[in-house]
């Protein structure tokens, strides 16, 4: 073994090839060569789409907020008298992050949205959640994607052409369409998450003595779960995820039904939330013991 071999000896060795000179000479490297000219074009290319990236990012980021505020709007329609207000104000609020939406396909305008579909996939779901939130309470149904991705069809005016030459005229106008279509993962996780929602909105109708909505939820639940359940571990990977949350929030509507079937009619109105909080506990302390 030679003097230069060990730790950093074959670096050691690779510099000896070169002479210090030599090296020197390569950095003079012409900015107009083919290779400079092909590289600085990759820079620019890369660099675009990473600020494309996070303007989508940001975007989603707002997506979220907003349509976790409606959510949270429509948690009061259970103890708020006026119910079609509420709903008017929660449909102006996802005007807005629609609107948004629209701002998330021009970006993706001529790109291939998959390339940037990490980016946006927290918002989509969820606007799904605030939506089929919205629809489950309008008509206790659930909302398909295909009525959803219809919403999010938009046409605006072309601001990319300078017209020099008024007219008065609509017709001269030039409209442009713009579409951004929810995928079925995106659709799946949002109603997954709405499982979630359903739940509290249970706890809610209960303390406020309505004593019909658990089990409206509950058999709406159940199929909901029967549905994820044929998809099984054939799907993507954040389904089998959330299917387990969905089963706790249907454990917990069943044993709150339960609690109100066999005891409803001893115990006060004013009282069953109490025994609803104290039914949902258990199958938490029995997940925990298992």
């Amino acid at each position: 073994m030679s003097g230069k071999e060990g730790p950093g000896g074959f670096r050691k060795r690779k510099h000896d090839n070169f002479p210090h000179g030599q090296r020197r000479e390569g950095k003079d490297v012409s900015a107009s060569s083919p290779v400079m000219l092909a590289f600085k074009s990759f820079q620019q290319e890369l660099d675009a789409r990473h600020d494309k990236y996070e303007r989508l990012v940001k975007l989603s980021r707002d997506i979220t907020v907003e349509s976790k505020r409606t959510i949270f709007l429509l948690h009061r329609i259970t103890s708020a008298p006026d119910m079609e207000e509420i709903l008017t104000e929660s449909e102006v609020k996802l005007d807005g992050v629609r609107q948004k939406i629209l701002q998330v396909a021009q970006e993706l305008s001529g790109e291939d949205m998959h390339q940037f579909h990490r980016a946006i996939t927290t918002g989509l779901q969820e606007y799904v959640e605030a939506v089929s939130f919205q629809h489950f309470i309008k008509t206790r149904s659930l909302i398909s994607m295909d009525e959803i991705n219809k919403e999010l069809v938009f046409t605006t005016e072309d601001s990319g052409k300078e017209n020099k030459t008024p007219s008065l005229d609509a017709q001269d106008k030039h409209l442009v369409t713009w579409k951004l279509k929810v995928t079925p993962v995106d659709y799946l996780l949002g109603v997954a998450d709405l499982t979630g929602e359903l739940m509290r909105m249970c706890i809610n109708s209960v303390g406020n003595g309505d004593i019909d909505t658990p089990f409206e939820v509950s058999q709406f639940l159940r199929q909901v779960y029967d549905g994820f359940s044929f998809i099984g571990n054939t799907g993507p990977y954040e389904v089998s995820k959330k299917l387990y949350t969905l089963k706790q929030s249907l454990a917990k509507v069943e044993n709150a039904c339960y609690a109100l079937k066999v005891r409803g009619s001893e115990i006060p109105k004013h009282m069953l939330a109490d025994v609803f909080s104290v039914k949902t506990e258990m199958p938490d302390q029995e997940e925990g013991i298992s």
